[in-house]
């Protein structure tokens, strides 16, 4: 929720921009319009985007696909996008409500999708968490561990529906929560989100798998983690492997 809050800020913000400077020649209307007319578009948008772009990351069915997921997600954004656009720039200008504006705006609204869909992929990187440099860290996430596992050595954390299932040296336990606040809060322990269900701590990892383009880490005690290929990459140049 925070990331996306932070999207709709930034979106917001360059649509200020865009309306003190005039662009797409906006100019030559007020600066209250252009006030009102450029903030409301990108933030809509980025709402819009916000949500569909969340409905793909968490389609498991595409973690392998990112080639196709991108081009779906573009495609999904720029349809309803395309609409808006159209509808709130009709609202403001006081158009004629043609049905047929609709196919000059398809074309520029996809590449941007696209082109946004892109730079949010190249810059899609695992989540990390860091090692204290104090020899005993203070990790939030420690204190959600049930009385059975307190003082055990967390391994990998998996998400299992609503639920997480923390793996230690000690066994496993579930607790409720989600992966992405456990992540925030595994912060003082050396580790990575390397799959949409999965956190691993990097001491736990004793063998790497690779075959068929995928990669699969094997941890103290067995346990078998999948790599998400999205993180396989940054994985790789962090040096996990």
């Amino acid at each position: 929720m925070q990331g996306w809050l932070k999207g709709l800020a930034a979106a917001i913000a360059v649509g200020i921009f865009l309306a003190l400077t005039g662009a797409f020649n906006s100019g030559q209307e007020s600066l209250t319009w252009r006030l009102a007319y450029w903030p409301l578009m990108m933030g809509a948008g980025a709402a819009v985007g916000g949500v569909i772009a969340h409905l793909f990351t968490t389609w498991s069915a595409l973690d392998e696909r990112p080639i196709l997921r991108g081009v779906l997600m573009s495609i999904a954004i720029a349809l309803p996008l395309t609409g808006l656009i159209w509808v709130l720039t009709n609202l403001f200008v006081g158009g004629a409500w043609r049905v047929g504006d609709l196919s000059h705006l398809v074309a520029p609204v996809y590449i941007i999708s696209a082109a946004m869909t892109a730079l949010g992929h190249v810059m899609d990187r695992p989540r990390q968490t860091h090692g204290s440099p104090n020899q005993q860290p203070s990790v939030r996430f420690l204190d959600r561990l049930p009385p059975k596992l307190r003082g055990a050595d967390v391994q990998a954390v998996q998400s299992e529906d609503h639920y997480l299932r923390i793996h230690t040296n000690r066994g496993s336990d579930m607790i409720l929560m989600r992966m992405s606040d456990a992540v925030a809060e595994l912060e003082g322990l050396e580790g990575a989100q390397v799959h949409r269900s999965w956190w691993v701590a990097r001491n736990a990892v004793r063998e790497v798998k690779r075959g068929d383009g995928r990669a699969t880490l094997t941890l103290e005690g067995g346990l078998e983690v999948p790599v998400s290929r999205r993180y396989a990459r940054a994985l790789r140049a962090d040096g996990w492997w």
